[in-house]
């Protein structure tokens, strides 16, 4: 699995770094998602599919590579 994350729709809201610190943080000026690792392992998907689902701007989405 692939994360896309599309900065122009990101709002900063944070839920992603909320719900998988290890994979998503936050651009320190713009307060935009960064991805950290932009395939992550499988520990990691639970929380990530979590980010996708709670993003309110829907600036996140997987996709299967």
């Amino acid at each position: 699995m692939r994360i896309v994350a599309d900065t122009t729709r990101c709002v900063g809201a944070g839920q992603c770094v909320l719900s998988e610190p290890a994979v998503f943080d936050q651009d320190e000026v713009e307060g935009t998602v960064v991805v950290l690792s932009e395939q992550p392992g499988e520990p990691e998907l639970t929380g990530v599919r979590e980010a996708v689902d709670v993003c309110p701007s829907q600036a996140l989405s997987l996709t299967e590579e």
